[in-house]
C-alpha cells in the first residue's frame, strides 16, 4: 500500500535540495527521501526529480510514501535498535527518564522508519510496561521527532496507569525553551487557542475553530535583534502545540520551516530543525508519591545557534 501526498511546495522550502527539504517536511531521513526520488516517487509539476534538484516555490509536489504493514504485537513492533545520543537520566523499577536527541521518535508509527525511544531502550536491555496501544506501550507522553529533551517512560504497569492519569489531570510540569522569531508582545503571557488538524495540509496542525482546547504559558528570558528565547509551560499537550501557537502569533520557532520560519535565519544559525527543547520535567513518582524533577542541558546545535544570535 502507498500514501500519496500532494501539495504546492511551501515558500519556506523554495531553493532547498529535494532530499533536505522533504526530510524536514515529512519527518523522514534524507536517505529515505533520496531512495524515494531514485524510485521515481517524487514529482514536481508532474516530472520525477532527483535528490539533489531544487524545490521551486509554488511548484506542485507529489510524493508517494510507502505504508508499512499494519501494527502487530508489541514485541514485533518494538525493534531493538541502538540510538546514538539517547541518554538515560534516571532509572528505577517503575520509570526510566531519557534525554531524547533530535531525529528520534517516541515510538514506531506508520510512515516512520527511523530510530525510536522504545527501540533504543530495548537495544540496551530495558523492559518497559506492556500497557497501552501495541505500538506505544510504556509511552505516556511524546516529543516531536524534531524536538529534543526529557521524556519519561513507564517500566511497570502501575507506573503506566498512574502517569497516564497524571498527564490527563495536568499535574505534570513540562517546561520547554524555545527560540522564536521576533519579539512576542507582551513579552510574557498565555496563548489560549484551540488546536486541530490543518484544514488543507493534513501533515500540519493549526489554530482552528472546533479544535481541542490548548493553553500555553510563556515568558521571555532573553531578547536578541532577530529572535527571543522564551520559557514555556504547557497546560495542555496537543500535537505540535508550541509550534502552532507561536506560528499563529507570527513568531514561529526559529528553524521550523513547516510552520513558517525564515529559512535564511535557520541557515545562518546552522539549524536543520526547530529550536525547541524540553528542559525540565517534574511529576509525582508513581510508586512513592514523592515529587521528582529532572533537567536537561541544551544540545550542541541549539546552544551554538543561541550564541550566534547574541550580539
Amino acid at each position: 500500500m502507498s500514501d500519496v501526498r500532494s501539495m504546492p511546495v511551501p515558500d519556506g522550502l523554495a531553493g532547498e535540495r529535494v532530499d533536505a527539504g522533504l526530510a524536514r517536511l515529512f519527518g523522514l531521513s534524507r536517505t529515505a527521501v533520496a531512495d524515494l526520488a531514485a524510485e521515481g516517487h517524487v514529482l514536481l509539476d508532474g516530472e520525477a526529480v532527483g535528490k539533489s534538484e531544487r524545490l521551486r516555490s509554488g511548484a506542485w509536489l507529489e510524493v508517494t510514501l510507502a505504508r508499512p504493514e499494519p501494527v502487530v504485537p508489541a514485541h514485533l513492533n518494538r525493534v531493538a535498535e541502538p540510538v546514538p545520543g539517547l541518554r538515560v537520566v534516571h532509572d528505577d523499577d517503575d520509570i526510566v527518564v531519557v534525554d531524547k536527541p533530535v531525529g528520534v521518535a517516541a515510538h514506531p508509527s506508520p510512515g516512520w522508519t527511523g530510530p525510536t525511544v522504545v527501540g533504543g531502550l530495548a537495544a540496551v536491555g530495558y523492559r518497559i510496561s506492556t500497557s497501552g496501544a501495541a505500538e506505544r506501550q510504556g509511552v505516556v507522553h511524546r516529543l516531536d521527532v524534531g524536538t529534543s529533551g526529557l521524556m519519561v517512560v513507564a517500566k511497570s504497569e502501575h507506573a503506566y496507569s498512574v502517569l497516564k492519569q497524571a498527564f490527563r489531570e495536568r499535574t505534570v510540569e513540562k517546561t520547554y525553551w524555545a527560540c522564536v522569531q521576533g519579539h512576542p508582545d507582551p513579552s510574557s503571557g498565555t496563548i489560549d487557542a484551540p488546536v486541530g488538524r490543518h484544514p488543507v495540509h493534513d501533515y500540519r496542525w493549526a489554530v482552528v475553530e472546533g479544535g481541542k482546547p490548548s493553553v500555553t504559558h510563556y515568558e521571555t528570558l532573553e531578547a536578541f535583534p532577530a529572535a527571543s528565547l522564551v520559557e514555556i509551560h504547557l497546560e495542555t499537550g496537543r500535537t505540535h502545540q508550541i509550534r502552532v501557537h507561536f506560528s499563529a502569533l507570527r513568531h514561529p520557532c526559529v528553524g521550523d520551516l513547516t510552520y513558517g520560519a525564515d529559512p535564511t535565519l535557520a541557515a545562518r544559525l546552522g539549524l536543520t530543525r526547530q529550536w525547541l527543547h524540553a528542559v525540565r520535567l517534574g511529576f509525582h513518582h508513581p510508586a512513592t508519591g514523592d515529587w521528582v524533577e529532572f533537567e536537561s542541558t541544551l544540545p550542541e546545535d541549539l546552544a551554538t545557534a543561541l550564541e550566534r544570535l547574541r550580539p
